[in-house]
């Protein structure tokens, strides 16, 4: 049985390994949950936001501001439109299949190019309701590296770092804007450990079920439609 993974089904796998095996064998799945529209409409929103700055050849007011003028410097966005659409679609995207036919798949939010060698940088963004704590983007280090790991194979140049720009709302105007405060965080990247993930995922969704369950995957011990298609 071959797999086609992405970022969020691997981050599953941290969150418990039963679920993943379950889910990948299409055995039993987490009940989804009522998914804020809120996040996905500010994805759409930013990603029409910097493409009109890359039609200009110019960084949007979150990089090029003084708190990151340093950090941004010698930096310009991806402009291969063509690319760069087809990377941003998560079933067609960036995509990785192994000599088995396993899938790794991901879809980018933008790139950035350092302009002193030419490599690219993965930049993604993040919506909160609230102000990051100081591990918030630690929880995004496997996403990152899968990105650069997918880039990678795709023969790309990749910087060994990639970025992270978060919004939350600060304020609302007396003309009813809302205002965001924006965080740039810059975090290492490893091609190497995103494979390594894949390959742990492939050979324990080759192996059996794990026993230890969640709070999620508890009640389907004793499910009969789990029960029924798990024999």
């Amino acid at each position: 049985m071959t797999f086609k993974l992405s970022p969020s089904q691997l981050n599953l796998m941290h969150e418990c390994p039963r679920c993943f095996w379950l889910t990948c064998h299409e055995k039993w799945k987490r009940p989804a949950g009522i998914f804020p529209s809120l996040p996905s409409g500010m994805d759409s929103i930013l990603k029409k936001h910097f493409d009109k700055f890359m039609e200009k050849g110019k960084l949007p007011p979150e990089l090029c501001n003084e708190k990151n003028e340093t950090e941004c410097k010698n930096l310009k966005l991806f402009d291969d439109k063509k690319l760069l659409y087809e990377w941003r679609n998560s079933r067609k995207g960036l995509w990785f299949e192994d000599g088995e036919g396993n899938i790794l798949h991901g879809g980018i939010d933008n790139l950035l190019i350092n302009k002193l060698n030419n490599k690219i940088i993965v930049l993604d963004y993040k919506t909160r309701g609230l102000p990051l704590k100081e591990d918030t983007h630690e929880h995004y280090q496997d996403q990152l590296n899968i990105y650069a790991f997918l880039l990678k194979k795709l023969g790309k140049e990749v910087e060994d770092f990639a970025y992270l720009l978060f919004y939350h709302p600060k304020e609302v105007l007396d003309s009813g804007a809302v205002i965001f405060h924006t965080d740039l965080k810059k975090m290492n990247v490893s091609p190497d450990d995103a494979e390594d993930i894949f390959k742990k995922a492939l050979k324990l969704l080759d192996g059996k079920c794990p026993s230890t369950t969640c709070e999620w995957c508890e009640g389907a011990k004793e499910s009969k439609s789990y029960l029924l298609r798990g024999r």
